[in-house]
């Protein structure tokens, strides 16, 4: 058996599949640590664009607030009380004339008993008729827990009218699984999203709304509520680092650009606001400013889709520069804008798909009244319908180029590491056999010019 032993005149090499210089990867590890962190700290110029947008909103909440909205007057309706269904007793309904409409004539007649178990007659017994119409509660039987609308006494002879289902229940069991299914999916950044999400519920429920109420411009209340919906949001679920702040001055540029279109828009087409029952209501009673009330409903719609491609196109760039630093920002944002184009061109089919399915309804009621199409689609209520879906989708092409261009231009990027000399001299090395394993596309460095795969368009 022979063996070799190493001299004090065999060369200084050694086999590189079993050890590496002490210096080199000390030096290494040096080069990854400095790569990792310079990828993700925000940069300082970015956070002169940042900052000031984040004082401004923080002014406009403190300007904005609905301090004074508990004194407001409304309108008085009657108070929903709920109830639980004791018994049903059913009569034979009269007979109607003919030709009335199908809603109009009630499937069912009689009366039902039902407990009141909350309001001020909490534990009474109260008679009321079977409820008929559209949309309500005809199929009530013993045992159901119902609404009930409380009207104010005089007005009628009976306050107490069956007018939905109690749905406490279910939405509670729907709310626990949504929780439990985000946690289980997203673990910590699951919560995290979750705690974004019950602070864009309470911006909403406790600004915005409120704000317009209260008098308000819509429009500003919006613009300050989105921001802050968005800065609060894409911070605590994807952290403090350069991804999001990118995303995040993404979405600012895109809601000023979104905002600008829109009011240009509804200014163009001359549409007020005021389409349904609804919209009337609000003008009526409150006098809100109506078409300042779409404006702002298009920006926070707009903002949904918005955020997720900011995102997405920030995370691009984030991670092509990671895998390649020796990618120049011209490349990063030419490889970031082919992964927009594809995301664009599916979001946007989705857009179309979300607002034809909310208005499918009236999309059929159109159907039925069978107009001429251009009497259809210059209709105020079909015009808006329009513009809101274009300029949201317009808002949301604007966001692909401008955040990819910025999360270019922001990209940290390491020179790579020039070659000692040891390096230099250091001879090949051949690996034993067994531990020689093929080379994997994944293992080959990318140079300056192209990736090695083939561009897709």
């Amino acid at each position: 058996m022979n063996s070799h032993h190493r001299s004090d005149s065999d060369p200084p090499f050694e086999d590189s599949s079993q050890a590496e210089p002490a210096n080199s990867g000390s030096a290494a590890a040096d080069h990854a640590a400095h790569h990792e962190v310079a990828n993700d700290r925000v940069p300082r110029s970015a956070l002169l664009i940042l900052i000031p947008a984040a004082l401004a909103t923080l002014a406009g909440l403190l300007m904005l607030w609905p301090y004074g909205l508990e004194d407001a007057e409304g309108f008085d309706e009657g108070n929903e009380e709920s109830g639980k269904v004791i018994a049903v007793l059913e009569e034979p309904c009269p007979e109607y004339e003919d030709g009335m409409p199908t809603g109009m004539v009630p499937e069912r007649c009689g009366t039902v008993l039902v407990e009141v178990t909350s309001g001020p007659d909490a534990g009474t017994e109260i008679i009321t008729d079977i409820p008929f119409g559209p949309g309500s509660p005809v199929d009530v039987e013993s045992g159901d827990r119902v609404v009930l609308m409380h009207l104010p006494e005089g007005q009628i002879e009976n306050p107490y009218h069956i007018i939905d289902y109690e749905r406490g229940q279910a939405l509670w069991a729907l709310l626990i699984a949504f929780v439990v299914a985000i946690i289980a999916f997203g673990r910590w950044k699951g919560a995290r999203a979750l705690v974004s999400l019950a602070l864009t519920f309470a911006l909403v429920l406790l600004f915005i709304v409120p704000g317009i109420l209260d008098g308000k411009p819509p429009l500003l209340v919006a613009i300050v509520g989105a921001s802050a919906i968005m800065l609060a949001s894409l911070y605590i679920t994807h952290g403090w680092n350069r991804s999001t702040t990118m995303a995040v001055l993404g979405t600012l540029g895109s809601l000023l650009i979104t905002g600008v279109l829109a009011g240009a828009a509804v200014n163009l087409a001359q549409i007020n606001g005021i389409i349904d029952s609804e919209t009337s209501l609000l003008s009526m009673h409150y006098g809100i400013d109506m078409s300042g009330l779409l404006l702002a409903g298009i920006l926070i719609g707009a903002l949904g889709v918005i955020d997720d491609v900011t995102i997405s196109q920030s995370a691009t760039v984030d991670e092509l520069t990671k895998a390649n630093p020796r990618y120049s920002r011209l490349q990063l944002y030419t490889a970031g804008m082919r992964v927009g184009r594809a995301h664009i061109t599916s979001v946007v089919n989705t857009l179309v798909l979300a607002y034809a399915g909310a208005a499918l309804p009236l999309l059929v009621l159109i159907a039925a009244a069978a107009q001429p199409l251009d009497q259809v689609v210059t209709s105020q209520l079909i015009a808006t319908e329009i513009a809101r879906a274009v300029i949201g989708t317009l808002g949301l092409i604007a966001a692909v180029p401008l955040t990819t261009g910025l999360a270019a231009w922001f990209a940290k990027q390491d020179p790579p590491k020039p070659k000692s000399d040891a390096d230099v001299l250091k001879p090949p090395t051949k690996r034993p056999a067994a531990t020689r394993k093929k080379r994997d596309i994944h293992d080959v460095a990318w140079g300056d010019e192209e990736p090695p795969h083939p561009k897709t368009d």
